[in-house]
């Protein structure tokens, strides 16, 4: 059986194979931080002037910051990979020698030369977003290691600071209080939705010591706290949208925290199996509940 897997094994070159650096920076994580910076254009209510700046910042948000990150976790994680996902782009050698770690920098470069072109505020947000990227993954920081501050830090990340930086940019300023309130807490409640993505990697944290919730709480009790930080922090968005005068969309908001819940008790029974269930089934109203949020924020205060 190792002979096979010997023989099967595509042999590493002196270059990552084009279609390996694709899945090094995971098209498929892009897509949070493109909607949270959408979202905070439309929360600001003024029409771009340049849609040049909702096109890049689209694009630094996601493929560029995002891909880099994804690019710096996996290179960090290579010893954690080639034990939960050995056929994964550096562990199985399809991304040979320290290209993964190349990839990762010469990203960080290009996120920061981009950043520069959305003004002051684009500029250090993209600073702020290049350092939370390398202290969740890479030593001494690795704030990967802990279950509560790792999520914490991606699910503010991904989800508070492109929100933060679309409005930043489109009012070349900074943003009103309600806009930050929001865009905050759906950043703390994207926690448990950084947490589902550790129920795949149980076995490989355990041997490699990070404490991930299902590492340390069980696979239960992480789905139970994961869950019920999403919709303890979509509960506060209802509370202020319906105090500061948007009962409409707080109405909608709350109905799809009923579908979470829902979503939630099925994901208990069997949390390792039902995690990419409930990736799609819970997280969906979540992240509408954004955009919902983002058009009530264009009547309130401005």
């Amino acid at each position: 059986m190792s002979d096979l897997s010997l023989q099967t094994r595509p042999k590493p070159s002196g270059l990552p194979q084009p279609r390996a650096m694709l899945e090094l920076i995971k098209p498929i994580t892009w897509f949070p931080p493109m909607w949270a910076y959408l979202c905070g254009i439309i929360s600001v209510g003024i029409w771009p002037e340049s849609w040049a700046l909702v096109v890049l910042g689209v694009l630094l948000a996601g493929p560029i910051v995002c891909g880099m990150s994804q690019a710096a976790n996996d290179w960090c994680d290579r010893h954690v990979d080639a034990i939960n996902e050995p056929n994964r782009p550096i562990p199985s050698g399809r991304i040979p020698g320290r290209w993964g770690l190349y990839i990762a920098l010469l990203m960080s470069a290009l996120a920061l030369a981009v950043g520069w072109q959305l003004g002051p505020w684009g500029f250090g947000a993209t600073i702020v977003g290049v350092l939370a990227a390398w202290a969740y993954s890479a030593e001494p920081v690795r704030a990967k290691r802990s279950g509560w501050w790792g999520p914490g830090l991606v699910g503010l990340s991904y989800e508070s600071l492109p929100w933060f930086t679309g409005a930043a940019v489109i009012a070349a300023g900074a943003p009103r209080f309600e806009i930050v309130a929001i865009a905050v807490l759906y950043g703390l409640g994207a926690h448990g939705i950084m947490t589902i993505n550790d129920f795949k990697a149980i076995e490989g944290d355990r041997q490699m010591g990070l404490k991930s919730l299902p590492v340390t709480l069980g696979p239960v009790d992480a789905a139970t706290v994961a869950g019920t930080v999403m919709v303890l922090a979509q509960l506060v968005v209802v509370f202020l949208l319906l105090i500061w005068g948007a009962p409409i969309h707080a109405g909608i908001i709350a109905l799809g925290i009923g579908v979470q819940i829902w979503a939630l008790g099925r994901w208990r029974q069997d949390p390792a199996r039902l995690a990419p269930w409930f990736n799609g089934t819970g997280v969906g109203p979540y992240v509408l509940g954004m955009m919902v949020a983002a058009f009530a924020l264009r009547g309130i205060g401005a």
